[in-house]
């Protein structure tokens, strides 16, 4: 049986060279909006399918005790190496609880959820997340606004990184948003799909509800503006796990 499209895609190089030009003083803008938001000062929280840990570093350098965990095992390897006393990191499926740790907050970043065929995995990585907080913790879900990416999706892009041309094709099953990238590279065709479901909010919030969290606030961008269906690009939760549970 052959791996999962995520297991596949994301332990390549070339996911990397794909995405090397994501904009990283927004990404940290965004982390300094939650920080402040969220009353952060040293807490210990986990960074949920962390990649290669530049948000988890980014955490820490926060003053916050961090992490990471990525099913990707040569993202996890390359994290590693901005390991210290307050920052370390481990592969993980992010479905499964991770040992016995308990975590302030648990973040999901960069669209990071919705990889699976069906919203049975989704609740199961709610119910890991749950069981991994301290009472009263909190998840961060920043995700895309599903609403507003489907109708608004670049059907046909080429992109090129490193001399590698990334022909790209979008398009909406019904459940799943896919994005499809060829190229070729060193010699040989390359061809992968991502597919990321279209989670909306009522989703999140009945998933999330399901698991014992209740949403506290949303947000549309990363400026922290409000989430508006219609024109927001991402919908962003904060919930909070509910007094008395586990």
């Amino acid at each position: 049986m052959s791996k999962p499209w995520f297991e596949q895609w994301f332990n390549t190089k070339y996911y990397h060279i794909l995405y090397k030009n994501r904009d990283f003083d927004e990404a940290e803008l965004f982390i300094d909006n939650l920080y402040n938001f969220m009353g952060l000062s040293n807490e210990y929280v986990c960074d949920l399918a962390c990649g290669k840990g530049r948000h988890s570093v980014y955490l820490n350098k926060k003053g916050l005790r961090v992490l990471g965990l990525d099913l990707a095992a040569q993202s996890i390897a390359e994290a590693k190496k901005h390991e210290n006393g307050a920052l370390h990191f481990d592969t993980h499926d992010m479905r499964d609880v991770y040992k016995d740790e308990k975590f302030d907050v648990v973040f999901n970043l960069f669209t990071s959820f919705g990889y699976f065929d069906d919203q049975s995995d989704n609740l199961q990585v709610l119910k890991s997340v749950h069981q991994m907080l301290q009472p009263g913790g909190r998840v961060l879900i920043d995700f895309l606004n599903a609403k507003y990416t489907v109708a608004n999706l670049v059907e046909d892009e080429v992109k090129e990184v490193e001399g590698i041309e990334f022909h790209i094709q979008r398009n909406f099953n019904g459940s799943h948003i896919l994005k499809n990238i060829q190229f070729t590279a060193e010699g040989k065709d390359f061809d992968y799909t991502e597919k990321v479901q279209a989670v909306s909010y009522d989703d999140f919030n009945r998933l999330l509800t399901e698991a014992g969290f209740k949403i506290e606030t949303t947000f549309g961008d990363f400026k922290l503006n409000t989430f508006d269906e219609e024109h927001s690009e991402r919908l962003i939760i904060v919930a909070k796990k509910q007094d008395g549970a586990n």
